[in-house]
């Protein structure tokens, strides 16, 4: 432990961000700071461990054995200095600081917006910073300390892979309906089946995106690859294609604004197309009086969503109840 004294934690953390991110650069963009600062306090570092803890290796670097022996400590502490500053550091009745949330964009309207206008409404002195984005970089950004929480999908055809270190909670199950135009064959139906489906030209998520995913997942026990004529990462802009008869579309519920009088949503079944919308956090963050209030809230706001439903995999919930 004396040794650890002697090493600035703030070397310590540039060092964790280089292994982590692979370079000098992409852990001084992730810490936002400059290169020449990282580079700074990796010389600190080397001055107080009297050893390299990097080498250059062609334009770039790698650590050195005793680097990533460092690297590994450095972990370590890092994560019980922040569960330290999660518990015995902070007021479990005062729910204060800054917290940054990662949401994909549905969530970001059906859950983050409610989220911040309560938090508004009650005057908590929680500072929340939010940036949108597919939920498999949310657990990255959240497992490398980018971030304090994560709101995440799981399809159930397409997993959705959580690091050990990470603690997730379901929050609801969200549908997804088939939009079509009222004008298309199938608008008057009760339910649609995939076979009924595989002649539908379609407008998609980007190829890669875990909405695309599903959506060739449905196909997949039919041998057949959806016709899809459009790829867009706006939900917004489907809607605005099924209303104009130009393409189908497979829109969840959470975060759907009011469908146009022009657009008939039809529940897909065998299977019935859903996802698990949840929550992560570091497991050195689970007795944070913010994390403990924003999840108590979050949950509140999931069980009021209208056209979702609760959680309907088996999850722990974070420990204690939400903050008042």
């Amino acid at each position: 432990m004396y040794f650890c004294f002697m090493i600035d934690i703030g070397s310590l953390r540039a060092l964790a961000r280089i292994e982590q991110h692979g370079s000098v650069i992409a852990a001084a963009e992730a810490m936002g700071f400059s290169p020449s600062a990282v580079s700074q306090q990796v010389k600190k570092l080397e001055k107080e461990a009297g050893f390299a803890v990097l080498e250059r290796r062609g334009r770039g670097v790698l650590l050195t054995e005793r680097g990533l022996a460092l690297a590994a400590y450095g972990r370590r502490i890092l994560a019980e200095l922040e569960e330290l500053q999660s518990t015995l550091l902070a007021d479990p009745a005062k729910p204060s600081g800054s917290l940054k949330i990662t949401s994909f964009s549905t969530a970001c309207r059906g859950l983050v917006g409610p989220l911040l206008a309560r938090l508004e409404q009650s005057g908590a002195a929680l500072s929340v910073a939010v940036l949108a984005e597919d939920p498999r970089e949310a657990v990255a950004r959240v497992a490398n300390g980018e971030a304090d929480l994560g709101l995440v999908h799981n399809w159930n055809s397409v997993p959705l892979v959580i690091p050990e270190h990470l603690t997730l909670e379901w929050l609801c199950e969200d549908v997804a309906d088939l939009l079509v135009h009222r004008g298309h064959p199938l608008a008057q139906r009760r339910e649609v089946e995939p076979a009924e489906l595989v002649d539908e030209r379609w407008i998609s998520t980007p190829a890669g995106a875990i909405c695309n995913e599903a959506l060739l997942r449905i196909f997949a026990d039919l041998g057949r690859v959806p016709d899809i004529r459009v790829y867009d990462p706006d939900f917004a802009t489907h809607i605005a294609l099924v209303e104009q008869g130009v393409a189908v579309a497979l829109v969840p519920r959470l975060g759907r604004p009011a469908l146009p009088s022009g657009i008939a949503a039809v529940p897909v079944v065998n299977p019935v197309q859903a996802r698990q919308v949840g929550l992560v956090h570091r497991r050195t963050m689970t007795a944070s009086p913010g994390i403990r209030h924003v999840a108590g809230l979050l949950r509140e706001i999931a069980a009021s969503e209208p056209g979702v439903s609760g959680p309907s995999l088996s999850e722990p919930a974070l420990s204690g109840p939400a903050e008042p």
